[in-house]
């Protein structure tokens, strides 16, 4: 197994890993520690409205502030994928950023926040971006980390354009 192949394998074991035990973690931290499963909410929510707050305010380096700034955080999106926090700020730049574009307004919904342990969470929902000219839309997936210093990030990102 290549290098890139096993960072990119690593969140999806994790998850699959999660779903496959025989009581989902989800599940344990809700019925033992239901005091953790909140405060893991609460903290991917609030990351991800600091990230739609930065990105409204055309701040795109503020809004990469949520992802793991690692080589080994991985993003799919259009049929590509991209690994490493650079590759994927470099990829914002270029669809956003570049040639006068307009970064426009972001909007999330949440439509499930599930802890899958202590420090992991699995985030699904959708984006809605409203530009002058048009208003791309679509869906996501987000594995998330709790670090020690840093806190809740992006670890894997898996978004789609309902275009």
């Amino acid at each position: 197994m290549t290098r890139g192949v096993r960072r990119i394998a690593a969140p999806v074991a994790l998850v699959a890993t999660a779903l496959l035990a025989g009581r989902a973690p989800a599940q344990q931290a809700r019925a033992g520690r239901p005091a953790e499963a909140a405060e893991a909410v609460a903290g991917v929510r609030k990351l991800l409205a600091d990230q739609q707050t930065a990105w409204n305010h055309g701040d795109l380096a503020g809004f990469m502030e949520g992802y793991w700034k690692s080589d080994s955080l991985t993003f799919y999106s259009a049929g590509d994928v991209q690994q490493g926090w650079r590759a994927a700020y470099d990829r914002y730049v270029r669809r956003y950023q570049s040639e006068g574009r307009e970064m426009g307004r972001l909007d999330f919904e949440i439509h499930a926040i599930t802890p899958l342990g202590r420090d992991v969470a699995l985030v699904r929902g959708a984006w809605f971006l409203k530009r002058g000219t048009d208003a791309p839309h679509g869906l996501f997936t987000l594995v998330l980390r709790r670090f020690p210093r840093l806190g809740w990030r992006i670890v894997h990102d898996h978004t789609s354009s309902a275009e």
